[in-house]
């Protein structure tokens, strides 16, 4: 059914309407899983390989959702701290890392567990950034006007290639403070779409944004939030909604976050002072 290592595919499909039922061609976006495995040095034990990810993903930009999965975990703090990257085999990217390079292993445990597990979410969420050294953006200057911002759905609109073709996938794109959308990644799932966008800054040694926003095509989750925050982005916009602790961790970290973003109107969930 779908073409390996392409992002979308073509198949054949039937449509029913009132009165009519043909067979038509179609495309709809491609879903593979993705193997993250990651080589680094262990004190005791001396070099190590660990699965750190699997994750059902649009096939394309590989190797930034890898990087980008890496940085916006906390798994690394720089570009580098990669030695080397192996995307030889199918649907695996192998990663390894500088003997110098610290990696904490029980840290990306607890962080898989926190995910999966409701009952820690929350607060020890927030409290696990903080302690990972991430601070509130106080130096936070970015601005926009609300001219500006009605434009920017529909010119990120226009830039989701995939999704004009399939309609089945998210979107994930920088911007700066003329309105100008700078780059955009798609993926059927709205973390790896996010991911892409990162590895892809941070590969071309962009990071921290400062000068530069977010936009998502869907709503604003708390991992879409974290992993904004991570990237050092100032001011985030949704298409969609919030939850209410991508709200909590906007606070705290005094990142702009805009949510229902339209032609006409938008809802700013905190710092309202940076939109004019």
């Amino acid at each position: 059914m779908t073409d390996n290592g392409k992002p979308h595919a073509n198949i054949t499909i039937t449509t029913v309407r009132p009165g009519d039922r043909q067979e038509k061609d179609d495309i709809v976006a491609v879903e593979e899983p993705l193997e993250i495995r990651l080589g680094y040095r262990d004190a005791l034990k001396g070099r190590m390989h660990k699965s750190i990810s699997i994750t059902m993903r649009t096939p394309g930009d590989d190797l930034n959702l890898a990087c980008g999965f890496l940085y916006s975990e906390s798994i690394i703090r720089d570009i580098n701290d990669i030695e080397s990257i192996d995307d030889s085999a199918d649907n695996v990217i192998r990663l390894e890392l500088h003997n110098e390079a610290v990696f904490d292993i029980a840290r990306l445990d607890r962080h898989f567990y926190t995910s999966s597990s409701c009952g820690v979410c929350g607060k020890a969420s927030l409290e696990a950034l903080s302690t990972s050294g991430y601070d509130a953006l106080l130096d936070n200057d970015f601005t926009m006007s609300r001219k500006l911002l009605y434009n920017l759905g529909a010119r990120l609109r226009e830039k989701q290639s995939l999704f004009h073709q399939t309609g089945g996938c998210h979107a994930t794109a920088t911007f700066n403070d003329h309105g100008e959308i700078l780059n955009v990644t798609e993926d059927v799932g709205r973390h790896n779409a996010m991911d892409k966008l990162i590895g892809g800054l941070l590969r071309a040694r962009l990071l921290p944004l400062r000068e530069m926003g977010i936009i998502v095509s869907g709503r604003a989750s708390f991992e879409l939030m974290q992993k904004a925050l991570v990237a050092g982005c100032p001011m985030l916009v949704a298409v969609g909604a919030p939850s209410s602790l991508a709200v909590e961790l906007a606070q705290e970290f005094n990142v702009t976050l805009v949510g229902f973003l339209g032609t006409s109107s938008f809802n700013i969930y905190h710092n309202p002072g940076a939109i004019d």
